[in-house]
């Protein structure tokens, strides 16, 4: 399934609101960059290459108020508007990545003037974008050569249009696969706190036709040992070199469960998603998140107001519980310290 969730319209980003889903398909204008920053923050717009593609029209948006010819000042708003997008989450390195290829356009430049930056700014981000695209479905298609005729998937948070450009990570899989006419059925775990998995990827999933079944987090051991799941697929958010893998919390659980029921785990996410300059998992920083996101849902109390809350958005998978990891570039395995480098160095 492909919808929009993020477009250039009009010298603006219109972006689905995901707080809303899966009540409400509605759309965000983001008319200047501090409106943008506000939409990643409180997770309107989220998935790690959706994130790479927010940050990239963000800079068109901060350099839109620039005014005059000054290109030493141009560059350093450019710069600290970089600077700025980059303290809205800490975990996707997508993000950080695509701020990079826009820092990038200032240094490969250097004699440009304003407007010819503007119009190269402009261009890089429209690269990006067109590049998530792409990738998209390759690992699609990668992905799909996983997957057997009725095989029972089950997959954590939403790694699917909602989460990139176009088609998905993880869920691009399983699209994939229905249109090469090989079905399978889906069981979607819930993803507590902010239940991205009952609210987003059952939304899209059913929109796409594809059998879904909504599970709660603590249900996934259960299904394993009935011998009810074929595999997992996950996305992610950043990927250390030796293979470690941050994805929404809940990833790692699945993973060790999955190790213990001999069900392959797969992890699905583009090269923008590698960071090849950590070594392992310790080194991936962790967003903590606001404690009312687990003490509250949907303005209702869930627990007492002065618990103490631990509400870290992400865990690590270690790569001796990841059997494979799809890119566009094709299925990489173990030893993924090895076979990393080679597929995408």
């Amino acid at each position: 399934m492909s919808i929009s969730t993020i477009s250039w319209v009009n010298g603006n980003v219109k972006i689905i609101d995901q707080t809303k889903l899966p009540l409400k398909l509605q759309y965000i204008t983001c008319r200047d960059v501090k409106t943008l920053w506000k939409a990643i923050k409180v997770l309107s717009v989220r998935g790690a290459p959706a994130l790479g593609v927010s940050a990239a029209f963000g800079v068109l948006l901060g350099i839109k108020t620039f005014k005059g010819n000054d290109r030493k000042r141009f560059v350093a708003h450019v710069l600290k508007t970089c600077d700025y997008i980059g303290t809205s989450r800490p975990t996707a390195v997508n993000l950080f990545n695509a701020l990079d290829q826009m820092r990038e356009v200032l240094v490969f430049c250097p004699d440009a003037s304003v407007a010819e930056l503007k119009k190269r700014l402009k261009s890089q981000a429209f690269a990006i974008y067109e590049e998530d695209r792409k990738v998209c479905r390759r690992m699609g298609d990668f992905g799909a050569r996983l997957i057997k005729a009725n095989n029972r998937i089950m997959t954590v948070c939403n790694a699917g249009a909602l989460a990139t450009a176009d088609y998905g990570t993880a869920l691009g899989v399983m699209y994939s696969s229905k249109k090469k006419k090989r079905k399978c059925k889906v069981y979607a775990c819930e993803t507590r706190p902010l239940l991205q998995g009952a609210r987003l990827t059952t939304w899209e999933l059913l929109r796409a036709k594809i059998d879904t079944t909504l599970i709660c987090d603590n249900m996934a051991a259960s299904l394993m040992g009935q011998g009810k799941i074929d595999a997992i697929f996950a996305g992610a958010d950043r990927i250390a070199r030796n293979g470690d893998t941050a994805n929404k919390i809940g990833t790692y659980s699945l993973a060790v469960l999955a190790r213990y029921h001999k069900v392959p785990f797969y992890i699905v996410a583009p090269r923008s998603t590698f960071d090849m300059g950590i070594e392992s998992g310790k080194q991936i920083p962790i967003e903590q998140r606001s404690k009312e996101e687990v003490t509250s849902f949907g303005g209702r109390p869930t627990a007492p107001k002065n618990v103490k809350v631990y509400n870290p958005a992400f865990d690590v998978t270690g790569h001796k519980l990841i059997t494979a990891i799809v890119t566009e570039e094709g299925i990489i395995r173990p030893p993924f310290k090895v076979n990393i480098k080679k597929k995408l160095l």
